[in-house]
């Protein structure tokens, strides 16, 4: 024993021991942190790429008319549906040789595939399921998606980016299970990590992350996952297979599908929606990839079929950029209902989502919109854990959107949020393959597993070239770019930095395209790029480069999916509507009815994004107004204060003397006029007047005192004497979060100017911004400087 003792603490062993640790740190850092870097340019040149122009989209429908027409011009793969996942599946297979043709019914990514959260990640709450409930499907979609993510940011690196996230931490117990998940989640990554997380105090915390509230943090985790423009990047999947010979066509749905006497699929009906033309397609095989609409087309294969897939919903909102920092996001791991809720920097906003709801699949042409109580959810989520000086106003929601996700059936009823995240691959009878579920973050392995089935189940060995090559395999627009392309971009066009950044960021070194189409400015500086809006680095050249390079047909395909700008801002999206109209009209030739459907779908579309029903009304009425009868009519409304350059001013209201200095800031700011000296009517009614005060002629006192618990009914009672002025829909977070912002949490009463201040601040909070009233019954818009600009 003593022997042994010796042994054990010899300075032999000691060496030993201290070599091992020493040996065994420096690897794992080393195996941590040697994972991917942005990749260089792989041009050697900071010259400009050779411009590359795809074909129209006539041709492409002509090419897939002509595959019906002549078999010799049939294709190999016929691939539905022109999502993250179809496109996916364009890209591997034309890659590997085959003869490809895609159609879309709608815009591309105009689905679930523009409408995710934004992130490129293996899920940390999926880890967490894996571990706690010993979930081996969980872990291995873990696994499967950080393999994923390393190249992700590898074949799209202008696309794609690390973004650090942190998990701030109010219990000292938390510290150590958090931390411990996020090294599982450094060490499943392996050699593919990112970066290391790491620890940090609440000092440092709160330095990155100032907008946190401050009581009670301890610390927090920060650890990295990828973010990306979920849009962009399914446009760049899209011109990648064109590039590579693949036919695609959006705005094309398939409405029937031909069988031979054998009864295998040998082609479909595709219809133009743009037209009404209807032709064949003729393929060798079909690759059902349409999301949550999997079971329509597996319904027109089949009549019998049973449905394979569970919608579900999730909904997000934008904020603006001063709720977080530009380059850190924040992960609420344990919401009030057990949900996860990620705060994430993106596009120069903040977007805050998501929910994970049951949905029904919504009707062709039908736009899924966010529900009020889902985003009032996302509000209060927001304000548990952001400082108390920052009052979360449901105004500075400056859009609102829900998406469908294509989740697997597990074949029991009930929520949608423990359903496993992966994807499967089945074969019909007829020969129809189907690839389902999954997530954008793993679409590349999706679409190699669909492929290799396609190949195997149509007998095409032949004409595939070897196997998968979209490991490696860059996307348009990453060959000539690099992380300070952006400053060529500002040297050569004269362009601000934000747009050129922009620019940068969202068509990698196609930019250098988009700004040939630029304008000059007419200015000191910048010398050319014309906006969209002047708060948003989107130009009026992005909407011709869209137009003409990347199969944008409708205003809505540039303002969702080729720019975001309605996902950023639908109010400015809104205000830029008439001119990109103009724009593409011009361009495409489009008639005056035409432009009038454009501006009507649009509205519509950003109805669905969270602008207010009848939001629009002004702007409708006075679109098109270089001519026609809606300009002459919009001139002479407004034709007199246009020439005094008073246009939108609004009519100042007097304000009564006897009120008190305090309500008459309020006035002029929250309250229409009258509303004032309704309120300082039912305080009268409903107040305790102490002893020793009085009221005299209706001036009210500050003895003068109302109950903090009867305010609620005293609101309803008041929403039911001035209807439309906003105080129908408090609800009771609304009245605890106001209280405990302006002191009033342990107070039992308050007096006039106090109780004038919570009805401020409850319609602040609280109001959901809606159109401008035709009425004077109806509640008056919030003017766009006053409420954050939000919808």
């Amino acid at each position: 024993m003593s022997a042994l003792r010796r042994l054990l603490f010899s300075r032999r062993m000691l060496a030993y021991v201290s070599a091992s640790a020493v040996g065994v740190t420096g690897g794992g850092y080393y195996y941590l942190n040697s994972g991917p870097a942005y990749p260089a340019s792989t041009r050697e040149t900071r010259r400009p790429p050779p411009p590359w122009i795809p074909p129209p989209r006539q041709t492409m429908l002509d090419s897939l008319q002509r595959s019906g027409n002549n078999p010799e011009e049939e294709f190999d793969l016929l691939i539905v549906g022109g999502g993250a996942t179809g496109a996916g599946v364009a890209v591997d297979a034309v890659s590997r040789g085959l003869r490809v043709a895609l159609v879309e019914r709608d815009d591309f990514s105009s689905g679930t595939s523009s409408k995710s959260t934004k992130l490129v990640h293996g899920g940390v709450r999926y880890l967490q399921k894996a571990v706690m409930e010993l979930d081996y499907e969980q872990y291995k979609l873990v696994r499967e998606a950080l393999h994923e993510r390393r190249i992700f940011l590898q074949t799209a690196p202008y696309l794609s980016h690390m973004l650090p996230i942190m998990l701030p931490i109010y219990k000292y117990w938390q510290i150590p299970y958090y931390f411990a998940g996020c090294k599982m989640y450094d060490v499943l990554a392996g050699k593919e990590n990112m970066e290391s997380s790491y620890l940090m105090s609440k000092g440092k915390a709160l330095e990155m992350f100032p907008m946190l509230k401050p009581d009670g943090l301890v610390g927090a985790v920060v650890y990295y996952d990828g973010q990306h423009n979920d849009a962009r990047m399914n446009v760049a999947l899209i011109m990648t297979a064109v590039k590579l010979g693949a036919t695609i066509a959006n705005y094309c749905g398939v409405t029937d599908l031909h069988k031979n006497a054998d009864g295998k699929l040998i082609g479909a009906k595709v219809k133009d929606q743009l037209t009404g033309r209807e032709f064949n397609v003729r393929a060798k095989g079909i690759i059902n990839a349409t999301g949550p609409y999997t079971d329509s087309l597996l319904s027109l294969n089949s009549p019998t079929h049973k449905s394979i897939v569970r919608p579900s919903s999730g909904i997000h909102i934008t904020l603006p950029a001063y709720y977080a920092p530009a380059r850190m996001g924040l992960l609420d791991p344990a919401t009030s209902d057990g949900r996860v809720i990620f705060f994430l920097p993106w596009e120069g906003g903040v977007v805050a989502g998501t929910t994970d709801t049951p949905a029904k699949v919504n009707a062709q042409g039908e736009e899924v919109t966010a529900a009020e109580d889902e985003v009032q959810w996302v509000m209060d989520e927001v304000r548990g854990y952001l400082s108390r000086d920052i009052r979360v106003r449901r105004g500075d929601v400056l859009s609102a959107w829900s998406g469908l996700r294509p989740l697997i059936s597990a074949g029991s009823e009930g929520g949608t949020e423990g359903l496993v995240r992966n994807h499967l691959v089945r074969v019909e009878e007829s020969g129809l393959v189907t690839i389902a579920g999954g997530k954008w973050t793993t679409y590349r392995a999706m679409a190699e597993e669909a492929v290799d089935k396609a190949v195997e189940v149509f007998g095409l060995q032949e004409k595939a070239k070897g196997g998968c090559r979209t490991e490696e395999l860059r996307l348009v627009g990453s060959d000539g770019w690099s992380r300070n392309m952006f400053i060529g971009l500002v040297q050569r066009f004269g362009l601000d930095t934000d747009v050129a950044k922009q620019l940068s960021d969202n068509y990698g070194d196609r930019a250098w395209t988009v700004c040939a189409l630029a304008e000059p400015t007419g200015e000191q500086w910048p010398l050319h790029g014309v906006r969209l809006s002047p708060n948003y680095p989107y130009l009026e050249a992005e909407v011709l480069y869209a137009t003409r390079h990347e199969y944008a047909c409708t205003a809505v395909d540039v303002l969702a999916r080729r720019t975001r700008l309605a996902f950023v801002n639908a109010q400015a999206a809104l205000t830029a509507l008439p001119r990109v109209i103009e724009i593409m009209g011009k361009e495409l030739g489009w008639s005056r009815s035409r432009q009038r459907e454009e501006y009507e779908r649009g509205v519509k579309f950003l109805g669905s994004m969270g602008l207010a029903p009848g939001m629009a009304a002004g702007a409708s009425s006075g679109f098109g107004g270089r001519g026609g009868i809606s300009g002459w009519v919009g001139w002479l409304e407004g034709g007199f204060w246009h020439l005094l350059g008073m246009t939108g001013l609004p009519i100042p209201t007097p304000i009564p003397a006897s009120l008190p200095v305090s309500a008459q800031s309020y006035s002029r700011a929250k309250f229409d006029a009258g509303e004032i000296d309704a309120l300082k009517e039912i305080f009268i009614r409903h107040a305790v007047l102490s002893p020793a005060g009085q009221a005299h002629d209706a001036i009210v006192q500050i003895d003068q005192r109302l109950k903090k618990a009867d305010i609620r009914e005293v609101l309803k009672e008041f929403a039911a004497e001035w209807p439309g002025a906003g105080y129908e829909g408090f609800r009771e977070a609304d009245y605890r979060y106001v209280f405990e912002e302006e002191g009033f949490k342990d107070r039992v009463d308050v007096d006039f100017d106090e109780f004038v201040e919570i009805c401020g601040n409850l319609k602040d909070v609280a109001l959901v911004p809606v159109a401008t009233k035709k009425s004077k019954d109806q509640r008056k818009r919030i003017p766009v400087e006053k409420s954050g600009g939000g919808v």
